[in-house]
């Protein structure tokens, strides 16, 4: 052992450290000091120290090319910890690492490693226990500082068994997002500077507000005075649709809103398929193509209902009331009517009964309108006689 340059107390003796240079007569023996130990001044333990040793500010110097300290703890008691533990400075190895780590000892785990390249204030914890990763003045419970898009990794290795996934959580002048990392690294999340409030809110209720905290409903959209849609949905192929599906499998929906190369621009279904359709054209189809209603015509079945204007034509053949009345003391309705049998027995087509009763109508304004004439003629004749 290198004799060591000490001022020892041990029990009111003071030993110099000159006295201690007789220990070069019995190098292989070790020095037990039954008592505390007060060395005054600095200290070097390790093979490489010198006598003389500069220690500059150092008060304990470890000096030699394996460098550790190991707590070992003799504990025998089943109800005691007993790990021990080792602080290392670089690897032993020739051409090993530089680093200094703490050390499982009995399982030969590095637990905490700090490499030497690492930069100024790579780990920082401030009196208010704030960490600052980067950042010597941290100002949040975690705060992290970096010159170029500071980063957090979550990953998901496998070691417990599950499918190894990636994500990273990021920001820097254009974005704040969510990195798929495993899957080609998709941005799946964004958020701009400058985003105004409540640009998203998700309410305790899970309802979503977007541009606004008072949610209304399920999805609540607010446009804070932008002239832009309140809800726009666009496919890959560039064309805008929105679906509100049931739930169900396949392409089954309750509505449907579209604006492609497709004559289809509001769709109500059911399982069984649409059963209105408003058109981008101004086409409205009702019953699964029953009915369709243009900007002048009824369309039945594909057929084009015509509204019975043509009742006021001038070669319209008006049924004589005579002729009216056998036919309905005949048959117990009006004609081209269906019967309540027929009605029973096939059901009434709505678009159909409403142009005939629309028929009837213009008719009867027809008999009304001879009526009239017939009784100011009347009318007419009876005053004269009364005049004489």
């Amino acid at each position: 052992m290198t004799p060591m340059k000490t001022r020892l107390h041990t029990t009111g003796l003071t030993l110099a450290a000159g006295a201690m240079s007789v220990a070069g007569t019995m190098a292989s023996a070790d020095q037990v000091f039954n008592d505390d130990v007060i060395i005054t001044f600095s200290a070097c333990i390790g093979n490489d120290c010198v006598n003389g040793e500069s220690f500059g500010f150092d008060t304990l110097r470890l000096k030699e090319n394996n460098l550790r300290i190991r707590f070992q703890d003799t504990s025998t008691s089943a109800s005691f910890p007993t790990v021990d533990w080792q602080l290392i400075a670089n690897d032993s190895s020739n051409g090993g690492d530089s680093y200094f780590a703490i050390e499982n000892a009995d399982q030969g785990r590095q637990i905490f490693r700090v490499d030497a390249g690492a930069p100024a204030n790579s780990l920082r914890v401030d009196s208010a226990g704030d960490v600052g990763i980067g950042e010597d003045n941290p100002v949040l419970e975690l705060h992290v500082t970096d010159g170029d898009t500071p980063t957090l990794r979550l990953e998901q290795d496998g070691s417990s068994g599950f499918t190894p996934q990636t994500f990273d959580v990021a920001a820097n002048e254009t974005n704040f997002f969510v990195r798929d990392v495993t899957n080609g690294s998709k941005l799946s999340f964004k958020i701009r500077p400058g985003a105004p409030d409540n640009s998203v809110y998700i309410d305790t209720n899970g309802d979503v507000g977007i541009g606004t905290s008072s949610v209304a409903a399920g999805l609540h959209v607010v446009n804070n005075g932008s002239t832009e849609p309140g809800l726009l949905v666009v496919d890959t192929d560039g064309q805008s649709e929105i679906v509100m599906n049931d739930g169900s499998s396949g392409d089954d929906f309750k509505l449907q809103l579209r604006d492609d190369i497709d004559a289809f621009s509001l769709t109500f279904a059911g399982t069984g398929g649409a059963e209105m359709v408003i058109a981008k054209t101004g086409v409205v189809t009702v019953g699964r193509g029953n009915l369709e209603v243009t900007s002048g015509n009824v369309v039945v079945g594909g057929q084009t209902l015509i509204v019975p204007d043509y009742v006021f034509a001038p070669d319209y053949e008006l049924m004589p009331l005579s002729d009216l009345e056998a036919f309905v003391t005949a048959n117990s309705h009006l004609p081209n009517v269906p019967s309540a049998a027929e009605v029973q027995a096939g059901g009434l087509n709505m678009t159909e009964m409403q142009l005939t009763l629309l028929e009837k109508v213009e008719e009867l304004t027809l008999y009304t309108l001879e009526q009239q004439k017939t009784i100011e003629a009347l009318q007419g004749r009876l005053d004269a006689l009364q005049a004489d």
